[in-house]
């Protein structure tokens, strides 16, 4: 057997089980992405990489995640990252520059800058989400789109690490 043949038997099955386990991780589990806008500014900022997990089904969501989701936006085929604001049953609305849950003012540490506009009340529906981005005033989130709720299908994953490459640059 020539040498060749001996280095094609020895890695090709090594290369191939590393491709298929690649794959497979990064449809299943967890997958890096980067951030192309300034919608969650201050939090994340453009070009910052982040690892999403997308076994949604071995975790919770809970107020104040970080997700990436397709966006109920006719057209749309980007995925959007967005700050989890609203679980099924919560009623949401934005009035006098802060968001208000279930009749209660949210503490929003995150934001930079207080909102500009009013929005609802409305309830989150069974098996739906309400989005909103960091940067509110000019975040294309829930509070602009036709339907502000995402469905539990169209969630991709939840944000578990942020490698804020904007700071690696300077």
């Amino acid at each position: 057997m020539n040498k060749l043949t001996k280095l094609v038997k020895d890695w090709v099955p090594t290369l191939l089980i590393a491709i298929v386990l690649s794959l497979l991780i990064r449809s299943y589990v967890a997958e890096a992405m980067s951030v192309p806008t300034e919608s969650m500014v201050p939090t994340i900022q453009v070009g910052d990489r982040l690892i999403v997990e997308k076994m949604l089904w071995a975790t919770s969501l809970k107020h104040g995640d970080i997700v990436v989701f397709h966006p109920p936006v006719e057209g749309e085929t980007k995925l959007y990252v967005k700050r989890l604001i609203g679980l099924p049953g919560d009623v949401v609305q934005i009035k006098d520059g802060a968001l208000y849950r279930n009749g209660d003012k949210v503490d929003e540490p995150y934001l930079s800058v207080k909102m500009d506009y009013t929005f609802g009340p409305v309830t989150v529906p069974e098996d739906h989400y309400f989005f909103l981005g960091d940067n509110r005033n000019i975040s294309f989130d829930a509070h602009m789109w036709d339907t502000p709720f995402v469905a539990k299908d169209k969630l991709i994953g939840k944000v578990v690490l942020e490698i804020p490459v904007h700071k690696l640059r300077r």
